[in-house]
């Protein structure tokens, strides 16, 4: 199979489709394999373009083939599927696999490092230590709500509510009920262990990589948003402008027309949600502290605060935000309010 040019593998967990065409697009191949077999199939491949949907575990298969010596394109799997013609297979999967990325306009994922991985996978791990406290704070204040007791706003002040209410000295509650929600106590003190862990570590990351300092020069962008940012792009240099990642982030207006018509909506809201939801949240702080300041980046927010109210605002300083992160990669320096 020498006159192979592009192979198209459909990933799985155990069996892989793998799709061979040649340079005139004809199939040459297109089989299982077993997952203790890929590596040695490709491996006695000569070097030639791989290209992956960017999905579960696409970014480890990537950098094994590339250290065989193969040019891997992941694609995103809303751009392949398009491409499926006739039912829904593992063998169509990967011809359309191989189909898509000979498209000229479809823009391939870049291939996570090792490092990226790791900083994508502790945030994760965060997200769900956040969320499963958020469920224990809002299970245990509709309970208490059935005997009257309105849990306070705030983290601390919730806490200092339930330990009050299940000293032994209070006779509000039942022993029992006491015995129960001590346990939620204890479980919520464990993941607020488990989240300032993982901060740790995601700032010894921003510590030791320059990509994230120049981040977090920018207001707005502490230690979540600067290494989410370099997990989810690096560098930066896939995008062609600043624009180009805020429309990826889909924190640009959608846009939709016919003939002399044009039509703008809210936010596409396509891409990144994740790193989306850490942005406008670290624009809601951003705007909350320019109220006092003067540079231009906070009288900007001022005054569209008051021309179109805080919620856009907060929305437009996130793409802004964006668009000044991707400048600052490129040009590798700091931000300098002006």
């Amino acid at each position: 199979m020498t006159n192979l040019s592009l192979i198209g593998i459909d990933l799985a967990k155990n069996v892989f489709q793998l799709c061979g065409i040649s340079s005139s697009g004809k199939l040459i191949e297109n089989k299982q394999l077993k997952r203790s077999a890929l590596i040695t199939h490709v491996s006695k491949l000569k070097p030639t373009i791989i290209a992956m949907e960017a999905c579960y575990s696409s970014h480890y298969w990537a950098r094994e083939f590339t250290k065989l010596g193969h040019q891997v394109k992941l694609l995103p799997a809303q751009h392949v599927k398009p491409f499926v013609i006739g039912n829904k297979s593992d063998r169509n999967d990967a011809l359309a696999i191989c189909e898509a990325a000979q498209r000229p306009n479809i823009k391939c994922v870049p291939i996570k490092t090792v490092e990226q991985q790791d900083i994508q996978c502790l945030h994760r791990l965060r997200e769900r230590h956040v969320a499963h406290r958020t469920g224990l704070i809002n299970q245990a204040r509709g309970l208490l709500s059935e005997y009257g007791i309105v849990a306070p706003l705030g983290l601390s002040a919730f806490m200092k509510m339930l330990r009050e209410y299940t000293s032994p000295t209070n006779s509000t509650l039942s022993s029992n009920l006491k015995k129960h929600l001590s346990s939620v106590a204890d479980e919520f003190h464990w993941h607020t262990e488990q989240i300032e862990d993982i901060q740790q570590d995601l700032q010894q990351y921003a510590n030791l990589n320059p990509l994230c300092q120049y981040l977090l020069s920018i207001p707005g962008i502490g230690i979540i948003n600067a290494t989410s940012i370099y997990s989810a792009i690096g560098d930066g240099s896939q995008f062609n402008s600043a624009r180009e990642f805020a429309v990826w982030l889909g924190l640009t207006p959608k846009q939709s027309g016919s003939g002399e018509k044009n039509f703008t909506g809210g936010i596409s809201k396509r891409g990144n949600r994740y790193l989306r939801k850490q942005l406008v949240h670290g624009a809601r702080s951003s705007v909350a502290r320019s109220k006092t300041k003067k540079d231009p980046l906070s009288i900007w927010a001022n005054k569209l605060v008051e021309r179109r109210g805080a919620p856009r605002a907060y929305v437009a300083m996130a793409a802004r935000m964006a668009r000044i992160a991707w400048v600052l990669l490129q040009k590798k320096e700091n931000f300098k309010a002006v």
